[in-house]
């Protein structure tokens, strides 16, 4: 199944995204589960959250992969969603 993570940065954390940025990005290709990712951007092009596409066998694995992404063991994060997703174009 396919879940789409939406994760909202808490407000004035870019810097804890940056020095987080590079175990999340290895944390990103070290699993199969990962479909697509990229990050969300504001008004003025910086980076203010994320965007996952996970190919999990069950909701229960997609929170526990998301409770491990170095981002959220940061402590980024303002809001996290896991949305079960339906691939139709693409």
């Amino acid at each position: 199944m396919f879940v789409c993570l939406i994760a909202r940065d808490k407000s004035g954390a870019l810097d804890v995204r940056m020095e987080n940025r590079p175990a999340h990005v290895e944390y990103l290709k070290s699993t199969d589960h990962v479909h697509l990712a990229g990050p969300l951007i504001d008004a003025e092009g910086s980076m203010c959250g994320s965007m996952i596409v996970l190919d999990v066998p069950d909701m229960a694995t997609a929170e526990t992969w998301a409770a491990n992404d170095p981002y959220a063991k940061a402590g980024l994060f303002e809001s996290v969603s896991l949305t079960e997703w339906k691939k139709v174009i693409g």
